[in-house]
């Protein structure tokens, strides 16, 4: 009997579709991934954030969930894949401007494909991050612990998930960033329930 686990998912747009916003489209997708891709236990508010990295496009929204499934990691990925592509989504450029993003941010408490390759990652250097993506799913995100416009979302649903490597909870982890990129990070609305 298939076991069901728990996905935090970050989402994110910043190339609305033609006569829409932002805020439109990450409300679509959260509405799609309910009805197709498992039950929404969490969404959090929607947030204003600064394009990552600094001048790669216009600003994005972004929100983050908790969404229950029995898929494995890897069918999920390949869930919301197949969802960013329905919303337009096209991968030409490593982290450029997307009509939406939809980021697999951890499952559980797993650490995928294992430690030491999860570590590496975490630790590659900033030059490498732009150019090199891995050829297998890493979770948790390795770079969860450096992002604003995701743990500020993720705090909203999950404040209390724990890294099961660096062992900080997703509010340790907001708290221990910069206070101007937490600043960077304005709140929008609320979601549409889907």
């Amino acid at each position: 009997m298939p076991m069901s686990r728990s996905f935090l998912v970050a989402v994110g747009a910043n190339l609305p579709e033609v006569g829409g916003t932002c805020v439109a489209v990450v409300q679509s997708a959260i509405a799609r991934l309910s009805h197709e891709s498992g039950q929404i236990l969490s969404v959090s508010m929607l947030y204003s954030t600064p394009a990552f990295p600094a001048g790669s496009g216009p600003d994005f929204v972004n929100a983050a969930l908790v969404l229950s499934s029995e898929r494995t990691p890897e069918e999920m990925l390949a869930e919301l894949h197949r969802v960013e592509q329905l919303f337009g989504r096209e991968r030409k450029k490593r982290w450029g401007p997307r009509a939406l993003d939809l980021d697999l941010i951890a499952c559980d408490d797993l650490v995928l494909p294992n430690e030491a390759e999860q570590r590496r990652w975490m630790a590659l250097p900033a030059e490498d991050q732009t150019r090199l993506a891995p050829e297998t799913l890493i979770l948790p995100h390795p770079r969860i612990q450096d992002r604003a416009f995701v743990l500020v979302p993720l705090c909203d649903v999950a404040p209390d998930w724990r890294h099961p490597l660096l062992n900080l909870t997703a509010r340790q982890m907001r708290d221990d960033l910069a206070a101007s990129d937490l600043e960077a990070v304005k709140a929008l609305a609320e979601p549409t329930c889907p």
